[in-house]
Protein backbone atom coordinates (compact mmCIF):
# COMPACT_ATOMS: atom_id res chain seq x y z
CA UNK A 1 0.00 0.00 0.00
CA UNK A 2 2.80 2.34 0.90
CA UNK A 3 4.23 1.95 -2.84
CA UNK A 4 1.02 2.59 -4.39
CA UNK A 5 0.35 5.78 -2.18
CA UNK A 6 4.27 7.06 -3.31
CA UNK A 7 3.45 6.52 -7.06
CA UNK A 8 -0.36 7.96 -6.83
CA UNK A 9 1.48 10.98 -4.93
CA UNK A 10 4.46 11.47 -7.47
CA UNK A 11 2.43 11.80 -10.54
CA UNK A 12 -0.20 14.27 -8.40
CA UNK A 13 3.00 16.82 -7.81
CA UNK A 14 4.25 16.52 -11.47
CA UNK A 15 0.69 17.58 -12.16
CA UNK A 16 0.63 20.26 -9.96
CA UNK A 17 3.93 21.93 -11.06
CA UNK A 18 2.37 21.61 -14.76
CA UNK A 19 0.74 24.37 -15.38
CA UNK A 20 1.05 24.43 -18.91
CA UNK A 21 -0.41 21.09 -19.16
CA UNK A 22 -3.32 22.02 -16.57
CA UNK A 23 -4.24 24.58 -19.29
CA UNK A 24 -3.86 23.01 -22.43
CA UNK A 25 -5.65 19.94 -21.34
CA UNK A 26 -8.90 22.23 -21.26
CA UNK A 27 -9.04 23.29 -24.71
CA UNK A 28 -10.42 20.48 -26.27
CA UNK A 29 -12.92 19.72 -24.28
CA UNK A 30 -14.36 23.39 -24.02
CA UNK A 31 -13.85 23.63 -28.05
CA UNK A 32 -15.99 20.66 -28.16
CA UNK A 33 -18.50 22.28 -25.49
CA UNK A 34 -19.25 25.62 -27.06
CA UNK A 35 -18.34 24.69 -30.72
CA UNK A 36 -20.44 21.92 -31.14
CA UNK A 37 -23.01 22.80 -28.20
CA UNK A 38 -24.06 25.92 -29.79
CA UNK A 39 -23.10 25.48 -33.27
CA UNK A 40 -25.60 22.43 -33.69
CA UNK A 41 -28.11 23.54 -30.95
CA UNK A 42 -30.81 24.79 -33.29
CA UNK A 43 -30.69 21.88 -35.54
CA UNK A 44 -30.63 19.30 -32.81
CA UNK A 45 -33.92 21.50 -31.02
CA UNK A 46 -35.53 21.63 -34.49
CA UNK A 47 -34.94 17.90 -34.85
CA UNK A 48 -36.70 17.35 -31.75
CA UNK A 49 -33.61 16.45 -29.34
CA UNK A 50 -34.64 19.21 -27.22
CA UNK A 51 -31.57 21.40 -25.45
CA UNK A 52 -28.03 19.97 -26.78
CA UNK A 53 -25.92 21.33 -23.99
CA UNK A 54 -28.15 19.21 -22.36
CA UNK A 55 -27.47 16.39 -24.00
CA UNK A 56 -23.69 16.90 -24.78
CA UNK A 57 -21.99 18.23 -21.78
CA UNK A 58 -21.98 14.89 -20.27
CA UNK A 59 -20.04 13.26 -23.14
CA UNK A 60 -17.82 16.13 -22.83
CA UNK A 61 -17.05 15.57 -18.94
CA UNK A 62 -16.30 12.09 -20.03
CA UNK A 63 -14.18 13.09 -23.31
CA UNK A 64 -11.91 15.50 -20.79
CA UNK A 65 -11.57 12.23 -18.65
CA UNK A 66 -10.92 9.95 -21.05
CA UNK A 67 -8.01 11.30 -22.69
CA UNK A 68 -6.32 12.64 -19.50
CA UNK A 69 -6.59 9.14 -18.32
CA UNK A 70 -5.02 7.62 -21.18
CA UNK A 71 -2.59 9.55 -21.80
CA UNK A 72 -0.92 9.58 -18.29
CA UNK A 73 0.68 6.32 -19.72
CA UNK A 74 2.79 8.62 -21.32
CA UNK A 75 4.46 9.26 -17.24
CA UNK A 76 5.68 5.58 -17.62
CA UNK A 77 7.56 5.94 -21.08
CA UNK A 78 9.02 8.95 -19.24
CA UNK A 79 9.92 6.76 -16.44
CA UNK A 80 11.25 4.59 -18.39
CA UNK A 81 13.75 6.99 -20.56
CA UNK A 82 15.07 8.70 -17.23
CA UNK A 83 15.63 5.32 -15.26
CA UNK A 84 12.68 5.85 -12.71
CA UNK A 85 10.64 2.98 -13.51
CA UNK A 86 14.12 0.07 -13.52
CA UNK A 87 14.31 1.72 -10.00
CA UNK A 88 10.80 1.07 -8.99
CA UNK A 89 10.58 -2.38 -10.21
CA UNK A 90 14.08 -3.92 -9.11
CA UNK A 91 12.56 -2.84 -5.35
CA UNK A 92 11.20 -5.21 -3.45
CA UNK A 93 7.34 -4.55 -4.10
CA UNK A 94 5.31 -6.17 -6.26
CA UNK A 95 4.10 -5.22 -9.82
CA UNK A 96 0.30 -5.17 -8.72
CA UNK A 97 1.25 -2.28 -6.12
CA UNK A 98 3.54 -0.51 -9.12
CA UNK A 99 0.72 -0.93 -11.83
CA UNK A 100 -1.94 0.59 -8.97
CA UNK A 101 -0.07 3.10 -8.28
CA UNK A 102 0.29 4.51 -11.74
CA UNK A 103 -3.11 2.91 -12.21
CA UNK A 104 -4.72 5.65 -9.44
CA UNK A 105 -2.31 8.10 -10.10
CA UNK A 106 -3.18 9.00 -13.79
CA UNK A 107 -6.98 8.25 -12.87
CA UNK A 108 -7.12 11.34 -9.91
CA UNK A 109 -5.28 13.73 -12.79
CA UNK A 110 -7.99 12.85 -15.43
CA UNK A 111 -10.80 13.25 -12.26
CA UNK A 112 -9.81 16.61 -11.58
CA UNK A 113 -9.65 17.88 -14.89
CA UNK A 114 -13.39 16.24 -15.35
CA UNK A 115 -14.12 18.28 -12.29
CA UNK A 116 -13.21 21.18 -14.00
CA UNK A 117 -14.88 20.74 -16.65
CA UNK A 118 -18.38 19.73 -15.11
CA UNK A 119 -18.10 23.36 -13.36
CA UNK A 120 -17.53 24.85 -16.40
CA UNK A 121 -20.87 23.47 -18.17
CA UNK A 122 -22.85 25.15 -15.85
CA UNK A 123 -21.65 28.44 -17.87
CA UNK A 124 -22.67 27.15 -20.80
CA UNK A 125 -25.65 26.30 -19.45
CA UNK A 126 -25.97 22.85 -18.01
CA UNK A 127 -28.46 22.03 -15.39
CA UNK A 128 -28.80 19.31 -13.57
CA UNK A 129 -31.97 17.09 -12.94
CA UNK A 130 -31.46 16.10 -9.68
CA UNK A 131 -29.04 17.12 -6.94
CA UNK A 132 -29.53 14.17 -5.32
CA UNK A 133 -27.57 11.69 -8.04
CA UNK A 134 -24.76 14.17 -8.37
CA UNK A 135 -22.93 11.61 -6.16
CA UNK A 136 -23.91 8.63 -8.79
CA UNK A 137 -22.42 11.03 -11.66
CA UNK A 138 -19.59 11.62 -10.36
CA UNK A 139 -18.89 8.32 -9.30
CA UNK A 140 -18.78 7.24 -13.02
CA UNK A 141 -16.60 9.64 -13.82
CA UNK A 142 -14.12 8.07 -11.51
CA UNK A 143 -15.01 4.70 -13.46
CA UNK A 144 -14.16 6.28 -16.73
CA UNK A 145 -10.74 7.82 -15.09
CA UNK A 146 -10.02 4.73 -13.60
CA UNK A 147 -11.10 2.39 -16.98
CA UNK A 148 -8.68 4.27 -19.34
CA UNK A 149 -5.87 4.93 -17.33
CA UNK A 150 -5.35 1.14 -16.63
CA UNK A 151 -6.12 0.85 -20.46
CA UNK A 152 -2.96 3.66 -20.80
CA UNK A 153 -0.74 1.75 -18.51
CA UNK A 154 -1.31 -1.44 -20.10
CA UNK A 155 -0.21 -0.39 -23.56
CA UNK A 156 2.70 1.87 -22.13
CA UNK A 157 4.15 -0.94 -20.16
CA UNK A 158 5.38 -2.36 -23.38
CA UNK A 159 6.37 0.95 -25.13
CA UNK A 160 9.26 2.99 -25.42
CA UNK A 161 8.94 5.15 -27.96
CA UNK A 162 6.94 8.41 -26.79
CA UNK A 163 6.41 9.64 -30.37
CA UNK A 164 4.57 6.29 -30.92
CA UNK A 165 2.72 6.19 -27.39
CA UNK A 166 -0.03 8.75 -28.84
CA UNK A 167 -0.27 7.60 -32.44
CA UNK A 168 -1.28 4.33 -31.21
CA UNK A 169 -3.58 6.49 -28.42
CA UNK A 170 -5.47 8.55 -30.99
CA UNK A 171 -6.25 5.63 -33.08
CA UNK A 172 -7.84 3.82 -30.69
CA UNK A 173 -9.06 6.51 -28.19
CA UNK A 174 -10.85 8.70 -31.60
CA UNK A 175 -13.14 5.98 -32.62
CA UNK A 176 -14.20 5.19 -29.00
CA UNK A 177 -15.08 9.02 -28.38
CA UNK A 178 -17.00 9.23 -31.28
CA UNK A 179 -18.88 5.94 -30.95
CA UNK A 180 -19.77 6.58 -27.57
CA UNK A 181 -22.78 8.74 -27.54
CA UNK A 182 -21.23 11.76 -26.82
CA UNK A 183 -21.78 13.83 -29.32
CA UNK A 184 -25.07 12.16 -30.59
CA UNK A 185 -27.83 9.97 -29.47
CA UNK A 186 -27.19 6.37 -30.19
CA UNK A 187 -31.35 5.42 -29.90
CA UNK A 188 -32.47 4.04 -33.90
CA UNK A 189 -28.71 4.05 -35.22
CA UNK A 190 -27.89 1.50 -38.36
CA UNK A 191 -27.80 -1.92 -37.14
CA UNK A 192 -23.75 -2.37 -37.40
CA UNK A 193 -23.17 1.10 -35.68
CA UNK A 194 -25.16 -0.07 -32.81
CA UNK A 195 -23.20 -2.91 -32.19
CA UNK A 196 -20.65 -1.02 -32.52
CA UNK A 197 -21.53 1.59 -29.40
CA UNK A 198 -22.92 -1.07 -27.34
CA UNK A 199 -19.24 -2.78 -27.78
CA UNK A 200 -18.05 0.16 -26.63
CA UNK A 201 -16.76 0.46 -23.16
CA UNK A 202 -17.23 4.45 -23.02
CA UNK A 203 -20.72 4.40 -24.24
CA UNK A 204 -21.60 2.98 -20.78
CA UNK A 205 -19.40 5.42 -19.02
CA UNK A 206 -21.24 8.48 -20.73
CA UNK A 207 -24.46 7.13 -20.33
CA UNK A 208 -23.75 6.69 -16.32
CA UNK A 209 -22.80 10.27 -16.66
CA UNK A 210 -25.46 11.54 -18.50
CA UNK A 211 -28.08 9.41 -16.62
CA UNK A 212 -27.27 10.72 -13.18
CA UNK A 213 -26.91 14.09 -14.01
CA UNK A 214 -29.62 14.49 -16.61
CA UNK A 215 -32.29 11.62 -15.93
CA UNK A 216 -31.51 10.81 -19.64
CA UNK A 217 -29.54 7.54 -19.59
CA UNK A 218 -30.21 4.88 -22.63
CA UNK A 219 -29.22 1.86 -20.73
CA UNK A 220 -30.26 1.31 -17.60
CA UNK A 221 -27.44 2.90 -14.35
CA UNK A 222 -27.03 -0.78 -13.18
CA UNK A 223 -26.12 -1.91 -16.23
CA UNK A 224 -23.30 1.02 -17.12
CA UNK A 225 -22.06 0.02 -13.41
CA UNK A 226 -21.65 -3.67 -14.54
CA UNK A 227 -20.08 -3.69 -17.50
CA UNK A 228 -17.89 -0.41 -16.26
CA UNK A 229 -16.63 -2.32 -13.34
CA UNK A 230 -16.08 -6.01 -15.21
CA UNK A 231 -13.74 -4.19 -17.94
CA UNK A 232 -11.54 -2.38 -15.39
CA UNK A 233 -11.14 -5.53 -13.39
CA UNK A 234 -10.26 -7.12 -16.89
CA UNK A 235 -8.02 -4.28 -18.45
CA UNK A 236 -6.04 -3.92 -14.88
CA UNK A 237 -5.35 -7.62 -15.36
CA UNK A 238 -4.38 -6.85 -18.64
CA UNK A 239 -1.55 -4.03 -17.22
CA UNK A 240 -0.54 -6.31 -14.47
CA UNK A 241 0.44 -8.84 -16.76
CA UNK A 242 2.09 -6.38 -18.90
CA UNK A 243 4.22 -4.92 -16.33
CA UNK A 244 5.32 -8.82 -14.94
CA UNK A 245 6.73 -9.41 -18.62
CA UNK A 246 8.82 -5.74 -18.51
CA UNK A 247 12.34 -7.06 -18.34
CA UNK A 248 14.44 -5.02 -15.92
Amino acid sequence: MRTIYILWLRQLIRYSRSKARMFASLGQPLLFLFAFGFGLSPLYAKAGGGDYIQFIAPGIIAMTILFNAVFSGLEIIWDKQFGFLKETLVAPVSRFEIVMGKILGGATIAFIQGLIVFGITFIAGFSISNIAYIPVGLFFMVLIALLFSALGTAIAARMNDMQGFPLIMNFLIMPLFFLSGALFPIKDLPKALSVVTKLNPLSYGVDGVRGAFTGAAHFSLGLDFTVLVVVIVAVTAFGVYQFSRVEV
